[in-house]
């Protein structure tokens, strides 16, 4: 199942959310999708489910157009919001069957069985959701989303509040269900798309600024170049930072800076002889090993 993203624009009165994006997905992909807050991650992927439509360009699932008011075409889509909406007061197995019943399953029954067992929701199949932790909620949403068997998953933050041993069931989850699926996996947890995703695709501002396979992204960006952490005891003008030979970007870290430095000098001695000459004390100075998360804010910063 092929999903095509082609130019896809969206305006919310003067601002661009949207702009021009333009990727294809295909079956038995599990893509990542990254971007800052506000990027436009959580739109396009309303758009991808027809909860929101394109004020330029479109959406092809299968060659065919996806619309807000085209109900076949969205069946093809399971959808897992960022919150995660529920019905609190309902039962499990209750709220499941509901949902297969909006879908009209003829085995509706069966299938919130299927679901409950693929879930791992077993154990608490007899609660009701709003006595439920926030990671069998979460299996609660990703069974509402799959119980029609859509060829196309949409996860938006699925691993979101999660403890390590959720985040790993939940992980293990997704990666079944993209062997036979198309899936895209929005989260802000690096390590999570960089641990079960093989491509990533990242926007930035509204635009697109990466769709690659992982490995072939870190080869491209790690480009030679330093990144060192540097804390100061006094608060420090990043103007000034700017200033140091060889410097090429200055971005604030916790309570330090983060100093890039092309090619393979060490920027080092430079930050340690503006320091000395300010009469600032040094807390860290530190090299950090270049990672996805770099690749991620050399790529978003801008």
């Amino acid at each position: 199942m092929t999903v095509e993203i082609q130019q896809v624009s969206k305006f919310y009165g003067a601002q661009k959310a949207l702009d021009k994006v333009s990727f294809t997905l295909r079956k038995g992909e599990l893509v990542g999708f990254l971007g800052p807050n506000g990027a436009g991650k959580s739109t396009l992927m309303k758009i991808i489910t027809g909860f929101l439509s394109a004020d330029e360009g479109e959406v092809l699932i299968n060659g065919e157009k996806v619309t807000c008011d085209h109900s076949a075409i969205k069946r093809l889509t399971g959808y897992l919001p960022e919150n995660n909406p529920l019905y609190s007061d309902l039962y499990i197995t209750e709220y499941l069957d509901i949902i297969g019943g909006l879908y009209q399953l003829p085995n509706r029954q069966a299938r919130v069985k299927e679901m409950i067992e693929l879930t791992g929701l077993g154990p608490e199949r007899h609660k009701k959701i709003g006595a439920l932790s926030k990671g069998y909620r979460q299996r609660v949403g990703m069974a509402q989303a799959l119980i029609h068997d859509p060829e196309v998953i949409i996860l938006d933050e699925p691993t979101s509040g999660l403890d390590p041993n959720q985040l790993k069931e939940i992980r293990a989850m997704i990666s079944e269900i993209s062997k036979e699926k198309t899936v895209l996996l929005s989260s802000h947890i690096l390590q999570e798309i960089e641990a079960i995703c093989p491509r990533v695709v990242i926007i930035n501002q509204g635009k697109l600024v990466a769709d690659s396979p992982l490995a072939t992204l870190r080869d491209n960006q790690l480009s030679p170049q330093q990144v060192v952490f540097v804390e100061f005891q006094r608060p420090v003008d990043p103007a000034e930072l700017i200033k140091i030979p060889g410097v090429s970007g200055v971005s604030p870290e916790g309570k330090g800076w983060l100093i890039t430095s092309p090619g393979t000098d060490d920027i080092r001695p430079e930050i340690y002889r503006f320091a000395v000459q300010n009469g600032d004390g040094l807390l860290t100075l530190m090299e950090k090993q270049q990672n996805f998360e770099n690749i991620f804010r050399q790529l978003t910063l801008a």
